[in-house]
């Protein structure tokens, strides 16, 4: 499929600074050496559609011989989505599931009633030196969804969908945009796409969603006519089409996410989400007192229960 045949806005569409309801700008954190940006939940926005949870993680070169160390934790009523732009992570977790993701593929744990994840650097990318860089992401499960049996599922980049023009590339993850739908199946509409908008490129962003955002990772964005650095989210206006540019001689990389509207406020406490304030209270106790399941190949350590998170 062709760019050529989405639509682009009809003139009288909204302009830019109609189209961006807000600009999140997210907050560095120090994880014990290792860098992420906090993008969501921030004041004035917990969430965009479904997404309640939004990190960039790194980029991070580790020395040799370390690398990433995410021991053991719990989750419940959410589902986890990876994506990696550069490097490496093995993903062990309780239902049994033990594999490597890698840029371009996509990791998709749903958490439902429960389940416990650690997330590594493998033995082989310590002695070559590990490196992460990309995106972990929570999805609120819809609340009749919300105690559903604990699964995972992983596709790699190439069973992905992806569009290609020479200077755009669109990689759709999950949900559907641009006459495409990715196989990765959701509870709900839950959308997100990786975008690569090389010198000159540009991409439609269309009204498919209730609501949508666009996190710039790297270089700069122009949306209709306004530009914007890396690092910022610009959560747009429901009923929205956008084009989006990039005029610089630097690629750009953009992730569009968004979904269905939330159907209820959710509580957020840790590693636990729920519509319910008591569902988190007996979440802790349970880890608190070890009734999670445990992680095949990965029990010797795990994250204890904080005070303070």
């Amino acid at each position: 499929m062709s760019w050529t045949q989405c639509p682009d806005p009809r003139p009288g569409d909204a302009t830019a600074v109609d189209a961006i309801e807000t600009i999140i700008v997210p907050r560095s954190r120090d994880l014990g050496g290792f860098e992420v940006r906090r993008v969501l939940p921030v004041a004035g926005r917990r969430m965009v559609g479904p997404f309640i949870f939004f990190d960039q993680m790194g980029p991070a070169a580790f020395e040799i011989g370390a690398g990433l160390d995410v021991r053991p934790h719990p989750h419940i009523n959410l589902a986890t989505l990876t994506y990696l732009f550069d490097g490496e992570i093995y993903h062990r977790d309780s239902v049994g599931s033990a594999l490597a993701i890698r840029p371009g593929a996509v990791n998709l744990m749903t958490a439902g009633r429960g389940i416990v994840h650690s997330e590594r650097s493998s033995p082989e990318a310590r002695q070559e030196g590990a490196r992460v860089f990309g995106l972990q992401t929570w999805v609120a499960l819809p609340e009749a969804h919300e105690e559903t049996e604990p699964a995972f599922a992983h596709h790699e980049a190439e069973a992905l969908p992806s569009l290609d023009d020479g200077t755009s590339f669109a990689r759709l993850v999950a949900g559907q945009a641009w006459g495409q739908r990715s196989p990765v199946r959701t509870f709900g509409d839950v959308l997100y796409a990786d975008i690569l908008l090389r010198p000159g490129g540009s991409a439609p962003i269309e009204d498919t969603s209730d609501e949508r955002a666009l996190y710039i990772v790297s270089g700069t964005l122009e949306v209709d006519g306004a530009s914007f650095d890396s690092g910022r989210m610009l959560v747009l206006r429901p009923g929205t089409t956008v084009r989006i540019r990039n005029r610089t001689e630097v690629p750009c990389r953009v992730v569009l996410v968004g979904g269905d509207a939330p159907d209820g406020p959710r509580h957020i406490w840790w590693n636990f989400v729920s519509s319910r304030p008591e569902r988190i209270e007996q979440a802790k106790e349970e880890w608190r007192s070890g009734r999670f399941d445990t992680v095949p190949g990965d029990v010797e350590e795990f994250i204890p229960l904080p005070e303070d998170p």
